[in-house]
């Protein structure tokens, strides 16, 4: 019995140890949620405004080609996967994973985040660079360095496509991993775009398409920066919530360790105060 209660309250002491590590985690990754959901943010209206660039000039120019639009045939695409650099987090990574996975056809893949490298590496997946991006230290000019990269690989013919997994910061409580195409580009202005085009007195230098091309090496370093801050401040939201469970798991947990200690302890006194009149009888 003695033996029992011994392990019942070293069990208890490494609960409490594991409950102090959950609890310091929870506060961390809220102390830094406050800076992500700023980047989140202030990424989005920027995205948002050369999006409404690109459609102006559409519907300025309708008989405009352009290689960034539209192809037929989509033989490799090029996969660009922002997962964490940690893990407890619940099912962050998984989640992003399990998008990528579902990706058809040859792909190359470009993984960002620490979690991400290791995971593609370890099923044998192209590369598009042996180099680990930490997701948390990826900064704009980084961002806009690979969109040249991906931009020219794409007007070479490396791939056709460029598709983009990663987790969409809807709110604290719910973050949703999804994928997004962001090469080639569906644009399909309105008819009232187009009438506003007609209007408008812009004219664009050299040319529509030339103005065009410009811009999408801008248009898909901002998507990228803007996922990569959605998903950083997805992360910490879901391991706040995952760490927040786990101390309140871990608070249950001692509780029932108490109960099964304090039964354990009255039950040797109980077997004590037997010993003891049994012996007083005799």
């Amino acid at each position: 019995m003695a033996g029992s209660m011994k392990d019942i309250k070293l069990r208890i002491k490494s609960v409490e140890s594991t409950m102090q590590i959950t609890k310091a985690m929870e506060l961390v990754a809220s102390s830094k949620m406050r800076r992500a959901k700023e980047r989140v943010e202030h990424s989005r209206p920027y995205f948002e405004t050369l999006y409404e660039s690109l459609t102006k000039i559409a519907a300025a120019d309708p008989r405009a080609r352009n290689p960034y639009l539209r192809r037929d045939d989509i033989r490799r695409t090029l996969l660009v996967v922002i997962a964490g650099d940690r893990g407890l987090a619940g099912g962050y990574n998984a989640n992003v994973f399990k998008q990528a996975d579902a990706a058809e056809g040859p792909v190359t893949v470009l993984p960002i985040g620490k979690r991400s490298a290791e995971y593609f590496a370890h099923h044998g997946a192209g590369l598009f660079t042996p180099e680990v991006l930490m997701a948390a230290d990826v900064s704009v000019s980084e961002c806009f360095t690979l969109s040249h990269q991906i931009t020219e690989g794409f007007l070479k013919g490396e791939y056709d496509a460029v598709k983009l997994c990663y987790t969409r910061f809807d709110s604290m409580m719910t973050q949703t991993a999804t994928t997004l195409e962001v090469l080639p580009l569906t644009i399909e202005p309105t008819e009232a775009q187009k009438a506003e085009a007609r209007r408008s007195q812009i004219l664009y230098k050299p040319s529509c398409e030339e103005v065009f091309g410009a811009i999408i090496p801008e248009y898909v370093a901002g998507v990228l920066y803007g996922a990569v801050c959605e998903s950083v401040a997805s992360e910490l939201a879901a391991r706040r919530t995952a760490m927040d469970a786990a101390t309140k798991n871990a608070g249950e947990m001692i509780e029932h360790l108490n109960l099964y200690y304090n039964r354990a302890r009255q039950a040797a006194i109980t077997q004590e105060i037997t010993e003891i009149v049994a012996g007083a009888e005799n």
